[in-house]
């Protein structure tokens, strides 16, 4: 039986305890492993001197964790550097805030090399390879320099530009053609495959046998949409369960009966949290009703501090955060609760059940775990309602949310006021149609959907296209 070796970026290895990191990629691939033993290979998180690097290898629970520690010229050049301060911006459409170094993508694909050294010296001829990510991208193209011819796949988990945008990388043709390396490129949305698809054929003029089938010399490359998902009614339970933790209830004690709003995200330009907090203060300004009845809670842990638009973007939003605490609060209420530190997936599990409504509103995203998370853990008696923005994979699926444009505080706000005073009979409508969806997509699925399109050369790597649904009135 083939194994399955998974490669990502960082590489979430249990503790002693069991535990691990919770991020979406994480939890994705976790769920994945357990089903399908095999190896998971990447970077130990670990910044080393070059003549300490080490490669280690722990065994759980049936799967092989392999992780590589990388230099400070590494961390720098490779991660801070191309990966995020190139790549991160102008796949999710920020131009304005990429920053070209060719010394960082030397990195890069030195990083990738150095990758594919350590996988070569463990791959056997029949493994199927699944790597993950935008730090990944050279990576087939450097395992089929090194003489392997395995099955790999490549999923991308952010979005994928237009070729409009995507050109503006400097020598994109480089990096972006590398992807045709791989046997099966995947996306979250059709929206991103078909924006590859256009960057092939429209800008490398490249041979193609059908709209989603691509010729490359002598190797041949699919696309497809394959949407990440949530483990729906294990969230469900885990969040009924937790809604009754001390934690929590702590919390709903602490807002003395008064409504909570909940927003969770990563410290990240492309989150849209600054304009998120305008629409909340818009909302006060326009439903003074609601002052002193609804609490705003946002929790989101600092991420990449180390490079500069990131602090100067968390005391930009420390700062507006301030200015309506300031000019709404009242001895007894705080409007926005903005807290920049990680809980558990258990205790957010027990917050989303508890909240109101959810304002999920990045400017754009690959999917967005946190709008799926929120919808599963509701009370199907008693739902809360989820603010979704237009541009977060997410909407694809999630048509019965209530969908906004991050990018209009007004109209967000307005939204605020409709999540808040919709009837009960509404809320269970849209929570109803909203779990049902999710429960198709399940993340149990994803992943033996992905492997199989893989494995079959012949096969169909698009998910089927769902029956139509009827679209709820924003």
């Amino acid at each position: 039986m083939a194994r399955i070796v998974v490669v990502s970026n960082r590489v979430s290895v249990p503790s002693a305890d069991g535990g691990a990191r919770a991020g979406g990629l994480e939890v994705a691939l976790r769920s994945f492993l357990k089903r399908n033993h095999g190896l998971w290979f990447g970077w130990s998180g670990k910044v080393a001197a070059k003549s300490e690097m080490a490669t280690r290898s722990v065994e759980h629970a049936g799967v092989t964790y392999l992780t590589t520690d990388l230099s400070r010229a590494d961390y720098q050049e490779y991660y801070n550097g191309f990966a995020n301060r190139m790549l991160w911006p102008i796949l999710h459409y920020r131009l304005d805030l990429a920053e070209y170094s060719s010394l960082d993508l030397t990195g890069y694909m030195r990083v990738n090399d150095h990758f594919a050294d350590q996988l070569h010296k463990v791959l056997r001829p029949d493994d199927i390879v699944w790597v993950h990510d935008y730090h990944l991208i050279p990576l087939a193209k450097a395992l089929r320099d090194r003489g392997h011819q395995n099955r790999i796949g490549f999923f991308l988990h952010i979005p994928f530009p237009p070729p409009e945008l995507l050109t503006a990388l400097p020598k994109h043709e480089r990096l972006i053609l590398s992807l045709c390396h791989y046997d099966l490129v995947g996306f979250q949305t059709e929206n991103d495959a078909d924006n590859f698809a256009r960057y092939l054929s429209k800008e490398c003029n490249m041979p193609s046998r059908d709209p989603r089938t691509f010729t490359a010399g002598n190797r041949t490359v699919r696309l497809g949409a394959f949407p990440v998902g949530v483990e729906t009614a294990e969230f469900n339970r885990l969040a009924r369960r937790t809604a009754r933790s001390s934690f929590v209830r702590e919390v709903l004690t602490s807002l003395s009966e008064r409504a909570m709003i909940i927003g969770v995200d990563r410290l990240d330009y492309s989150k849209g949290i600054g304009l998120r907090v305008e629409a909340f203060e818009r909302f006060l300004a326009d439903h003074p009703q609601w002052r002193g009845a609804v609490t705003y809670l946002q929790i989101t842990p600092k991420s990449r501090s180390e490079i500069r638009e990131y602090a100067a973007m968390e005391r930009q939003i420390s700062e507006t955060v301030g200015r309506v605490n300031g000019r709404y609060g009242e001895a007894s209420w705080t409007p926005i609760r903005y807290v920049n530190r990680a809980y558990s997936r258990s205790a957010l599990a027990g917050l989303y059940r508890s909240s109101r409504a959810a304002l999920v509103t990045p400017l754009r995203d690959g999917m967005n775990l946190v709008a799926k998370e929120y919808v599963s853990s509701q009370d199907p008696d008693d739902p809360g309602v989820l603010i979704l923005s237009r541009f977060a994979g997410a909407a694809m699926e999630c048509e019965a949310a209530l969908l906004v444009n991050p990018y209009d505080p007004e109209a967000v706000g307005t939204t605020i006021a409709q999540a808040l005073a919709m009837p009960i009979e509404e809320r269970r409508g849209r929570h109803g149609e909203l779990f049902r969806v999710l429960s198709e997509n399940d993340i149990k699925f994803w992943g033996e959907r992905f492997v199989e399109a893989l494995k079959n050369p012949a096969g169909e790597p698009a998910l089927p296209n769902p029956a139509p649904r009827r679209r709820m009135s924003a």
